[in-house]
């Protein structure tokens, strides 16, 4: 197995779990904790059920479908790009299918819902959820990912 395909197979099972997590997780607070109700497990971290309709921290209100069309555009560049420089960058594939396995999580609770299940509520942070964790995780192992190439 190429460099290549090895990256983008690591990319698609990271991708897979991070949905698969961040879809189970979401159904079981929805599930377990009343819309709106409040679960304290520690002083400063409560598990809430609530929904966001905007963007990143319910930033820019209700999401339009303009919206919901542009998050698939920049997933499919996202996706492009991971093609085609998983050859080039090693560790290119972890951050890569965190990224991509957040944002399908999160558009897929767009599409069936029109809004995203938010249910981790820190005292000093946004309430946020799995898919939010795997794409901050990914930003920023992208930005430090090593530069140096792929064996042939």
């Amino acid at each position: 197995m190429s460099g290549r395909e090895r990256a983008l197979a690591l990319a698609l099972v990271t991708c897979g779990a991070v949905v698969a997590a961040d879809q189970v997780s979401k159904e079981l607070v929805r599930g377990a904790i009343a819309r709106g109700e409040q679960v304290e497990l520690l002083p400063f971290l409560e598990l809430v059920n609530s929904r966001n309709r905007g963007i990143a921290f319910g930033l820019a209100g209700d999401v339009s479908p303009a919206l919901v069309g542009a998050s698939l555009a920049l997933l499919l560049a996202l996706l492009l790009f991971l093609a085609v420089r998983a050859g080039e960058r090693a560790a290119i594939w972890l951050p890569a299918g965190l990224l991509i396995g957040g944002a399908v999580g999160n558009l897929a609770d767009r599409v069936r819902d029109g809004a995203v299940t938010d249910f981790v509520d820190l005292s000093f942070w946004a309430t946020f959820n799995v898919a939010d964790v795997a794409i901050v995780a990914g930003v920023i192992l992208l930005v430090f990912a090593p530069e140096r190439r792929e064996p042939p």
